[in-house]
């Protein structure tokens, strides 16, 4: 299986869904090399971000079903380390 090594940038502006954001990245947690939330209660959001080893269709499917959350964006940003697992 060919992975990608990936960061992801969530903010999130509608914190009714942070729990399926939550279920979302349990879900894809075997990939999550790891997870640093920071609550910005000025702005009153939270950011998130997350470092993945996984296959490409797994990433884009990931950060596609996290970016239709409602109040949720997301960017992802892709290294060129590609390996064989």
């Amino acid at each position: 299986m060919e992975t990608r090594v990936a960061v992801m940038g969530i903010i999130v502006e509608d914190t009714s869904s942070v729990n399926a954001l939550n279920a979302l990245l349990h879900d894809y947690g075997k990939f999550i090399i790891g997870r640093m939330g920071l609550p910005y209660r000025e702005k009153n959001i939270n950011i998130v971000s997350i470092a993945i080893d996984a296959p490409q269709d797994e990433i884009s499917a990931l950060s596609g079903k996290i970016g239709r959350l409602e109040g949720v964006s997301v960017k992802t940003a892709y290294s060129n380390v590609i390996s064989n697992e």
